[in-house]
């Protein structure tokens, strides 16, 4: 970033820090502060490093665990711009934490089946899977010859320690980086007035330090994984107390526990309703009591609930499969109507503002539906998750396939509608395709005319025509996020409707039917059961490379530069949000180094480096703010964040935000997948932001400038273009006929 071999650590730590060229260590000192421009040669340019924040060490493999809980999290930004605190955008936030809390209860319910219903219910029950799997052995009442755990209270007790051991690292995980990250304090500072034109979130004093919140939410989900560990538990126990005949007073017991469990789950989903976010000022308090009593109760009802169901019980058998069909079936149509509610309010939301029209057209992704789809997909990669670990522990267990149930009906249901799905994806490919093939064609028209390439050479017009055609897909994801959404919508209604309509599965239940569709049936049934356990298989092999090998990490870590880049406000189990680490750190570093000198800078922010640059502009005081000039290319800000985060990165808020600094210049490339124009144009307080989108390549052929063929460069090196120097030269001289030290 220096172009210097030689850099020193100015401020920092090993995961984030800013350095300078070792030349430049002193230039803001006392003794330095006199030299003149000529003397000092050039502006002093400083870089921050913040990659360790996404790609960081092995650990950062966890988070893959992780990624329907930060899917989930991006829906709650991605709601239709309104007023904050109107009744709309308080029901839009709180629809999301309730979706957030099933996907909890979802993964914990995939782990209770593997643990309690796969091994310690049916196989250790099933005298012919102990015997195949030996370290069962001491569970079955048939090889350990009614040894005291085999017993199938005793047996589900011992098992609860596997989901009970997942709720726990989820809550470790989150409880560590809540101490490295929302622990992060910004500036202190007054709130700027709400009622000012393309006011956004992201300019509050307590935006970027969301602990209070986080602590909350993390207390809530501990208590719900916990409660449905008991709940999977003390379920089968009374059940088998319930009926006649039953010990008097387990049956009291177990209804009491009952009871009990439902008032810590109602108390649990109060929790998660009760507040929102606070982001007008910096809230320091923490609901001590709260966030230690809720799960302390939650883990003590487990405590009970498991030696209430290790009680001794003459005449109980293990048969069949725990009630997973209930539970599973429970939280999808949960699932189902928190999404189609979200939709209805995001509409609403939607239709009552404007802050997506930019330049006369729609700039906000999918109509404002955006948020709605997103956290479809997240329950959708919940029930992925959920469905192929256990299809695949079951088939692991049941090696020759009759000797157990298997898993609840409805997850076979679920995969087998995962052929259709990639039908139709497909589909919409084969279309978006299709339409690049088109537009590559209309490109070779347009890269001959700007370079004057007529013959020219039709393999390098070919490269550089569709470099710009499948740069363009970027602005198709919507279609595609439209048609997954819906489509799973869809498909997860019947696969419902099938699991439930007479408890069999898709084979079971076109027994009687034609040929053709028993056909089609088994072809579904196999195919997805086979496509689940691969989705998973991959899914844990990525996790496994991802630990191991630091390439892998950084990989991930650029999936999670956009995942992560929000406070976690729906989920406390979400991959951390590194930007209540840097926008503090670039706030702070600005607003001091401004301060202590009197100087003005340039803030230079490349891809996702320019969304951090604005937001720690945002947060400066007005006076700090007025001190700084933006230079950002390949920038998603507009064309990624201003279409799905409309609330926050909307036209009227990027149009204040350039208003409030100095300058702001934006360059961009048609072959860049990624960054592309800002589009607000220019005013009294600057000029347009945009700048005419770059030549890439630099020459068309070989020039006295570039004797050899200039590569197709797309979203890097953009500093290798002569137009970002012109730029910075420009705002340089913008910044220098006022304040005589600048530094970028």
């Amino acid at each position: 970033m220096l172009n210097d071999p030689r850099t020193v650590r100015i401020t920092g730590d090993d995961t984030a820090a800013v350095f300078r060229r070792a030349a430049d260590v002193t230039a803001d000192t006392a003794a330095d502060a006199g030299a003149t421009d000529g003397d000092r040669g050039a502006p002093v340019p400083e870089a921050y490093v913040w990659c360790n924040l996404t790609s960081g060490n092995g650990t950062r493999a966890l988070w893959l665990l992780l990624l329907p809980f930060m899917v989930v999290n991006l829906a709650h930004w991605m709601r239709p711009a309104a007023r904050e605190g109107a009744r709309g955008v308080r029901l839009y936030g709180l629809l999301v934490r309730l979706a957030g809390l099933s996907l909890t209860v979802l993964l914990v319910a995939a782990a209770c089946e593997v643990a309690l219903d796969l091994t310690a219910w049916q196989c250790a029950g099933t005298a012919a899977c102990a015997e195949r799997h030996s370290w069962l052995g001491f569970l079955s009442p048939t090889v350990s010859d009614g040894g005291w755990w085999s017993a199938p209270g005793r047996r589900l007790a011992l098992a609860a320690l596997v989901p009970t051991a997942l709720t726990g690292l989820l809550w470790y995980l989150s409880h560590r980086t809540w101490r490295a990250y929302e622990s992060q304090e910004p500036p202190r500072r007054a709130p700027e007035p709400e009622n000012r034109p393309g006011q956004t979130a992201l300019s509050r004093p307590g935006f970027w330090f969301g602990r209070r919140l986080v602590a909350r939410l993390r207390a809530a989900h501990t208590a719900a994984g916990l409660l449905t560990v008991a709940a999977a538990v003390g379920t089968a126990a009374a059940r088998q107390d319930h009926r006649t005949g039953g010990p008097a007073l387990l049956d009291g017991l177990g209804r009491l526990l009952e009871l009990a469990l439902a008032g810590s789950a109602l108390a649990v989903v109060w929790v998660v309703c009760r507040r929102g976010r606070s982001d007008r000022r910096l809230d320091r308090r923490i609901d001590a009591r709260l966030v230690h009593r809720l799960p302390l109760t939650a883990l003590v009802l487990l405590a009970l609930t498991l030696v209430y169901a290790g009680w001794e019980r003459p005449g109980w058998r293990s048969a069949g499969r725990l009630p997973g069909d209930t539970t599973f079936g429970g939280i999808a149509l949960a699932q189902g109507a928190l999404v189609i509610a979200l939709a209805v309010v995001a509409h609403v939301l939607h239709r009552t503002s404007s802050a997506c029209a930019g330049a006369g057209e729609e700039r906000c992704a999918l109509r404002g539906l955006g948020g709605p789809a997103v956290a479809m997909l997240a329950c959708a990669l919940g029930g992925v998750m959920s469905g192929g670990v256990s299809q695949r522990v079951s088939d692991w267990l049941d090696g020759t396939g009759t000797s157990l149930d298997g898993p609840p009906v409805l997850l076979t249901w679920q995969a087998s509608v995962i052929p259709v799905l990639l039908v139709v994806l497909l589909v919409v490919c084969g279309l978006l395709g299709r339409r690049t093939w088109r537009l590559t064609r209309a490109e070779r028209a347009a890269v001959a005319r700007e370079y004057d390439a007529e013959p020219g050479d039709a393999a390098r017009t070919g490269r550089i025509a569709r470099a710009r055609a499948m740069a363009a897909l970027t602005d198709r994801g919507p279609l595609l996020v439209a048609v997954t959404a819906a489509a799973t919508l869809l498909l997860g209604a019947g696969a419902l409707v099938g699991a439930f309509a007479d408890g069999q599965t898709p084979v079971g239940a076109t027994r009687d039917a034609p040929a053709l569709v028993q056909g089609v049936a088994q072809a579904a049934q196999a195919l997805g059961s086979w496509l689940i356990g691969l989705g998973f298989l991959l899914f844990v092999t990525w996790g496994r490379r991802a630990y191991k090998d630091a390439s892998a990490r950084r990989t991930i870590g650029i999936l999670w530069d956009v995942g992560t880049f929000w406070p976690r406000a729906a989920h406390p189990f979400a991959p951390p949000c590194y930007a209540e680490r840097a926008v503090p750190d670039l706030t702070w570093r600005i607003a001091t180094w401004t301060r202590a000198t009197g100087g003005r800078l340039i803030i230079s922010g490349h891809s996702q480096g320019s969304v951090l640059a604005a937001a720690a502009a945002w947060q400066l005081k007005p006076s700090d703010r007025s001190r700084v000039a933006l230079l950002t290319y390949g920038s998603p800000i507009e064309r990624l964040y201003g279409r799905w985060f409309p609330a926050h990165f909307g036209p009227a808020a990027l149009a204040a935000l350039h208003q409030d600094i100095d300058c702001w210049r934006n360059l961009y490339r048609l072959t860049d997948p990624i960054g592309g124009p800002v589009r607000v144009p220019g005013d009294e307080h600057g000029p347009e932001v945009d700048r005419a989108p770059l030549a890439d390549p630099l020459a068309y052929g070989r020039t006295e400038e570039h004797p050899l063929p200039a590569p197709v460069l797309g979203h890097s090196d953009y500093q290798a273009d002569p137009a970002f120097a012109e730029e910075r030269r420009l705002l340089l001289a913008r910044l220098r006929a006022e304040v005589p030290l600048q530094r970028t």
